[in-house]
């Protein structure tokens, strides 16, 4: 049936009976058979944890109350901590020789379905179990992992994540806090020595945490008193006593109200000549002895630095899946509400709009249920299919990370190649949330303005993900940045112009290297001839050259433009370079968001891949191929631009998506039903129905 053409494809028989043909009118029940199986797909690897966090869920205490004040939400944000710490989740995302059941994947997903329940909490556990935690086990040796990180799990040692300066938010490698050794007393003394130091938005800092993990510059002396600066560590420091009182020489302070995530108590940190004992240092990638001599597994400092945050990874899988999650909410609310809501009445006669006997529309006379028009279906479905394409990514994303960091020895490529794909995926995961919640917010009208109907509350929560754990346009530039090189070693020493130096003839084999599910995009490619110009847009195989042809012209533009660097400048000159790069930069962005718009699509064909032949799969390539022509569509300008659409070609891409919609209708709730959100977790007064169980409680 894959091969049918849009517009002509036999409907499937998973068809769910249309919400305005029952004799009541009620809204049409979604087709659990082919919701299950779905779910069974797209819940992935770890689907045993999804299943059990569904479980644990589905309990009212996990909600977000809008109405509590901003102490009390984080009372309860620190009492729902507590819940969590009593089961076996927390110790998953730590090594069985650190304490924890070594299961990285399966922590990551855990966060993943904790931000479906409430994203303060999730928010507030990353910190504590996945960057605090995780700074301590994978930046720490066995000396710490013995004395933090069983209290840490147990919630008996709460800790902040100390990285973010005010001055330094995306440039860690210039952080201005300062860690320096002194061997008369065998201590080292972390200072902030400009107020552009302190440490801001630490979650935790405000209130509760009691140890701070700091990044700051590692400095040791010469015998003859010379300095020396081996670049950005991390050391352990307490920062309240076990009463919450303050440490001689911290000062913290409360950010107080936020846009959102009112049960995360964010703060500053000051510290004022705080010593600590040399022993605190979390000594992996560099340690100094009790004679002030530093040394460290890895020369290079610039490689020692991206090796360090390239352990952290975790944290930017996480934020870019919990935003999936949040996004995915959204939908279903917004989904079920165009199932009920009904607005203007529809004409009589047989020539009323919808009279087709495909199920496409109203039957008869009566107000229409929002989901009926093309236009509701349009802003709705579409961002439905992105976001089954995107949690396609992240599972993919979520089983490289998981076998590198059990790996006894990680491939070092492979290892660049997962960072660089984490950075993009969390930029086009949190945008993504920040668009459809709005969209959707937008769709449930007043309604979804009302804070009891959870969008807006969504809305507040999620905005941050776009900057934090990364900005999304300093990742994008990553992502473009790693392309453009092709994972060369010691990339950040090469300046904008020698990085296409070394690059000029690899781009279109770069570009076919990092083809996720490789055998099945080939075999996909190789069921057809047809040509770019003219091929079937409805052909898979025309949708993945369009994305890869895309893709490389983009790459090899950039790299041309780069090379030729800044007019009349000397490539030895590092104001030259900047001015090189600066001058492309909106081209090398695009580069990052092409690229990762054919990882996801290539990401989604693996996930069909993995599902039985029937109406689940047929309904997956339906939506597979919406969220590919609906790309297109989106970026007809440089489609047409470059002669690969022709202006029939980009009005077929147009016509094309909304038989795709109209098609995909009567499917809208068994799509959002394979989600698999517990129904509490929906937690929007304007979906229960009268008679029924509320969906809220509290």
């Amino acid at each position: 049936m894959a091969d049918i053409p849009v517009g002509t494809r036999a409907p499937h028989s998973a068809t769910a009976p249309h919400s305005s043909d029952d004799a009541d009118g009620a809204a049409a029940a979604p087709d659990g058979l082919v919701a299950a199986r779905i779910r069974a797909v797209l819940d992935g690897r770890w689907a045993h944890v999804r299943e059990a966090s569904r479980s644990m869920l589905d309990d009212a205490a996990f909600l977000d109350d809008p109405s509590l004040d901003l102490d009390e939400s984080r009372r309860v944000a620190l009492d729902q901590m507590r819940r969590l710490a009593r089961t076996d989740w927390p110790a998953s995302g730590f090594g069985a020789d650190a304490g924890g059941t070594g299961d990285p994947g399966g922590a990551v997903t855990g966060i993943e379905m904790l931000a479906y329940a409430n994203l303060s909490l999730m928010v507030k556990a990353g910190v504590q179990w996945g960057l605090f935690g995780g700074a301590v086990e994978n930046l720490g040796t066995e000396r710490h992992h013995r004395e933090y990180i069983a209290p840490l799990i147990r919630l008996d040692l709460l800790g902040c994540f100390a990285m973010t300066e005010i001055g330094h938010g995306s440039d860690v490698q210039n952080l201005e806090t300062t860690a320096t050794f002194d061997p008369d007393t065998d201590e080292i003394i972390v200072h902030t020595p400009t107020p552009s130091a302190v440490k801001e938005y630490i979650g935790g800092a405000a209130l509760h945490a009691r140890m701070a993990a700091v990044f700051a510059q590692l400095i040791t002396h010469d015998a003859d008193g010379a300095q020396n600066d081996h670049g950005v560590h991390c050391v352990l420091v307490p920062i309240r006593d076990d009463d919450g009182g303050p440490l001689p020489g911290v000062t913290t302070a409360d950010d107080g109200l936020k846009g959102g995530l009112r049960g995360v108590d964010n703060g500053r940190i000051t510290f004022d000549q705080v010593r600590v004992p040399r022993t605190n240092l979390l000594n992996r990638y560099g340690d100094i002895d009790a004679d002030g001599r530093y040394s460290s597994p890895i020369d290079s400092r610039s490689r020692r630095f991206f090796t360090m945050l390239g352990t952290l990874i975790r944290g930017r899988v996480s934020v870019g899946g919990s935003a999936g999650s949040a996004a995915r909410v959204a939908l279903e609310i917004a989904v079920r509400y165009a199932e009920q809501r009904r607005q203007f009445s529809v004409p009589a006669g047989d020539s009323a709009p919808g009279t087709a006997p495909d199920g496409g529309g109203p039957r008869a006379t009566g107000e229409v249920l929002l989901m009926d028009y093309l236009q509701h279906q349009r802003r709705l479905l579409p961002l439905l299919a992105r976001s089954y394409a995107l949690g396609f990514a992240q599972n993919e994303l979520v089983s490289k990370m998981h076998d590198l960091q059990v790996a006894q020895e990680p491939d070092r490529h492979e290892q660049r190649e997962l960072e660089s794909r984490a950075a993009g995926l969390k930029a086009a995961q949190t945008w993504h949330a920040t668009r459809t919640i709005q969209e959707c917010r937008e769709a449930c009208g007043g309604a979804g303005y009302m804070a009891e109907n959870h969008l807006t509350g969504l809305k507040a929560d999620s905005d941050v993900f776009t900057t934090f754990e990364g900005d999304n346009t300093v990742l994008t530039q990553l992502v473009a940045k790693e392309l453009l090189t092709s994972y060369a070693d010691e990339v950040s020493e090469f300046g904008a112009v020698g990085w296409m130096r070394f690059v000029a003839e690899t781009v279109a084999d770069t570009v076919r290297e990092r083809t996720a599910a490789r055998q099945i995009i080939q075999r996909i490619l190789d069921r057809s001839d047809e040509s770019l110009e003219e091929g079937d847009l409805a052909d898979r195989s025309v949708q993945l050259r369009m994305f890869e042809d895309r893709e490389e012209h983009v790459l090899e533009t950039a790299a041309r433009r780069l090379r030729g660097g800044a007019p009349g400048s000397d490539d030895d000159d590092p104001l030259a370079e900047f001015e090189a790069f600066n001058s492309v930069q909106d081209h090398v962005l695009r580069a990052g968001h092409v690229h990762i718009e054919r990882v996801v699509l290539e990401a989604f064909l693996a996930g069909i891949d993995e599902c039985p032949e029937g109406p689940a799969r047929d309904l997956l390539e339906d939506v597979c191929t919406l969220y590919a022509l609906h790309s297109i569509e989106a970026d007809k300008a440089w489609f047409m631009e470059h002669g690969r659409l022709s202006t029939e070609r980009s009005k077929a891409v147009t016509r094309h998506v909304n038989e795709l919609c109209t098609r995909l209708r009567p499917h809208a709730l068994t799509l959002v039903e394979a989600f698999g959100i517990p129904r509490i977790l929906l937690n929007s007064a304007m979906l229960d129905g009268p008679g029924t169980d509320p969906v809220r409680q509290r």
